[in-house]
């Protein structure tokens, strides 16, 4: 007689990438029983595509992350190989910071952190199918049909379901890397009413470091000092000898090749069904898109300490083998290189994240939540975000309390869910710098003060961690109203400093705070001009100089987002028939029952809602609440 395997455990989170772990890590920390099935344990957090995290707008997901409790801006300072802050010539608000990560590493060291986490279970199984009995989620069975009942699931199946890896002629039926497919979870999803779209993404090809000529590119290292991404980390442990990158670029040459063999491209030929993200395109479709070019960049990338494999990050394509190789080798100091692993795309099933609640929660699948590349996003830090808020908002569900759910004006993590579930999702999702409305209050270099008080408030924020921002909060606030209440004088010794700065000398009394304020100087700068300056840490001191030099502009956004928050907090009921509302054009109606928006906010973000179709659902909410109460 056959045994049936059955186990029970409060939480399951099906896949081990980054949103897998942060999802798992996040339920088991806070007190919930976890399991956490991967289809290969060797792979856990692993990075199938690019060698790095953070970059522009991904910076900022990651520092949000740490301030909210989770494991990736940890992981990654203790596992990169170079680090650069991006974008420093433009505003703080665009900052961001990148790092190189070993990946080896950086997929050992999160395993370790599981491994070694109360309550979190590691199991290398493929589940096949969800149990669901009258709307709820009660579990999952895996191809074995071994049965895991749980109080709360949460998918994070990334690029694996159903996942085709193609170049060329060649179609492997595998997960990214050649590591397994999940071939069986799909179906279950559709049985329960899910609705599944078809994505592509892809990857460039892998190069012996051996073959390349260095001497024909332009060498990129690393920043001195290291800016950490977690705010837990210790700068001082920071300064690690950093491994440099290398930037070249395609030529014409390049782009011949490409063009005389565009009809062997599986994009173009139409083998890929799936669509693929317009912000990361392949090599073949920026030269197609963009004849007027002449060249692109291509970034040489190490993809470790303890490999010779080069990534060539800008060149991902799908082109035969052949011509990959002829197509590599017209690029300066590519002439000669060996590729260790082809480019290719892969496909991949997702859900149509319409179908969540701001919670990441299935709206028709009680105790059902998702998270990552499965929601319809594309990116390691994306996939992070949403995983330590799916699995917060599990643990939240389990314990009775209200979910965390992060407005567009307080985060990038809110903007980038919000957009998930109020925007046509047409391909994967990027995030990006200018999605976010509010970017210069939700600047990478104050996550901590935005949203450590969240992490504290649902469990994943120490005591300890969280008096240190509180401690930072008051510093700040009193250096800053020290600053604006201490003068100089038009003396000769301060007019030398301030014309040695290219900037106006002083013809009367003035604040350190408005010297801040000019352009060409800042809170380091003046410091010789302050007798009484009290010894910062860096982080803080560079929030005083932000908080001073932007205070218009900053207090301008906060006007902004007080009339934002007048829409966010006028809630739609969810028993609302939208077949009632009176004067609703038929698109808005259409697009209301199937989006079921939570808020009046929410429903103005909906494509094909009008700010008139807005008025009306406003007077019928406002009407109806008043008659009922």
């Amino acid at each position: 007689m056959i045994q049936t395997i059955e186990e029970t455990y409060d939480a399951a989170v099906i896949g081990a990438g980054h949103a897998g772990c942060e999802a798992a890590l996040a339920c088991a920390r806070l007190g919930l029983s976890t399991i956490l099935f991967t289809v290969s344990t060797d792979n856990v957090a692993f990075m199938p595509c690019n060698p790095n995290i953070g970059g522009t707008s991904k910076g900022h997901l990651v520092r949000e992350v740490d301030a909210l409790g989770g494991e990736m801006g940890r992981n990654i300072d203790k596992t990169f190989i170079q680090s650069r802050m991006l974008n420093m010539s433009k505003g703080p608000a665009v900052h961001s910071l990148r790092a190189q990560a070993d990946k080896s590493e950086y997929s050992r060291s999160m395993r370790k952190v599981l491994e070694n986490t109360e309550n979190l279970c590691l199991k290398q199984a493929e589940v096949s199918e969800l149990i669901v009995e009258d709307g709820v989620c009660k579990g999952v069975k895996t191809v074995s049909g071994a049965v895991y009942h749980t109080s709360a699931v949460i998918l994070c199946t990334g690029v694996y379901l159903n996942a085709c890896c193609i170049y060329g002629e060649v179609r492997n039926y595998t997960g990214p890397n050649g590591l397994m497919a999940a071939n069986h979870l799909t179906d279950s999803l559709m049985k329960n009413g899910i609705e599944i779209l078809r994505f592509k993404t892809g990857t460039p090809a892998r190069v012996d470091k051996r073959t390349i000529d260095f001497s024909k590119m332009e060498e990129q290292k690393g920043d001195t000092p290291v800016v950490p991404f977690s705010f837990s980390s210790d700068p001082e442990n920071m300064e690690i000898e950093q491994v440099s990158c290398w930037l070249t670029y395609t030529n014409e040459k390049t782009h011949e090749i490409i063009r005389a063999n565009i009809d062997r491209s599986p994009l173009y030929s139409g083998a890929i069904k799936g669509t693929g993200p317009r912000y990361c395109p392949s090599i073949e479709d920026k030269v197609m898109k963009f004849p007027e070019k002449t060249r692109h960049q291509v970034f040489i990338e190490p993809e470790g300490l303890f490999t010779n494999e080069m990534y060539l990050s800008g060149m991902s394509s799908s082109l035969p083998e052949d011509v990959q190789y002829a197509m590599y080798r017209t690029v300066p100091g590519l002439e000669n290189a060996h590729i260790v692993k082809n480019a290719y795309a892969i496909e991949y099933d997702c859900i149509n994240p319409i179908q969540l609640s701001s919670s990441l929660e299935f709206k028709n699948i009680k105790g059902l939540f998702s998270a990552g590349q499965s929601n319809g996003s594309s990116g390691y830090e994306e996939a992070a975000a949403q995983g330590i808020i799916a699995g917060i908002n599990a643990a939240m569900k389990i314990k009775g309390r209200k979910p965390l759910v992060l407005k567009r004006s307080e985060a990038y993590i809110g903007v980038l869910i919000d957009d998930l579930l109020t925007k046509e999702t047409k391909e994967p999702y990027r995030m990006m710098t200018s999605r976010a409305e509010y970017r210069l209050l939700l600047r990478q270099d104050n996550a901590d003060l935005r949203l450590r008080k969240y992490g504290h408030e649902v469990g994943l924020v120490s005591d300890e961690d969280y008096e240190k921002t509180l401690l930072k909060e008051k510093q700040i606030a009193e250096e800053t109203e020290r600053l604006s209440s201490t003068f100089v004088g038009e003396t000769e010794s301060v007019n030398r400093l301030l014309e040695s700065y290219g900037t106006a000398p002083l013809k009367g009394g003035c604040s350190l705070a408005d010297l801040i304020k000019r352009p060409e100087l800042s809170y380091e700068i003046i410091a010789p001009l302050d007798e009484n300056r009290p010894v910062l840490p860096r982080d803080t001191a560079e929030q005083v100089n932000i908080q001073i030099k932007y205070e218009g502009y900053i207090n301008r956004q906060m006007r902004q987002v007080e009339q934002f928050k007048k829409l966010e907090t006028k809630m739609i009921p969810e028993d609302i028939d939208y077949d009632k509302v009176g004067s609703l054009r038929l698109e808005a109606r259409q697009k209301l029952k199937a989006y079921r928006p939570a808020s009046i906010g929410q429903a103005s973000r909906i494509q094909g809602i009008s700010p008139a179709d807005i008025s009306v659902l406003t007077v019928y909410i406002t009407g109806k609440y008043r008659k009922d109460t």
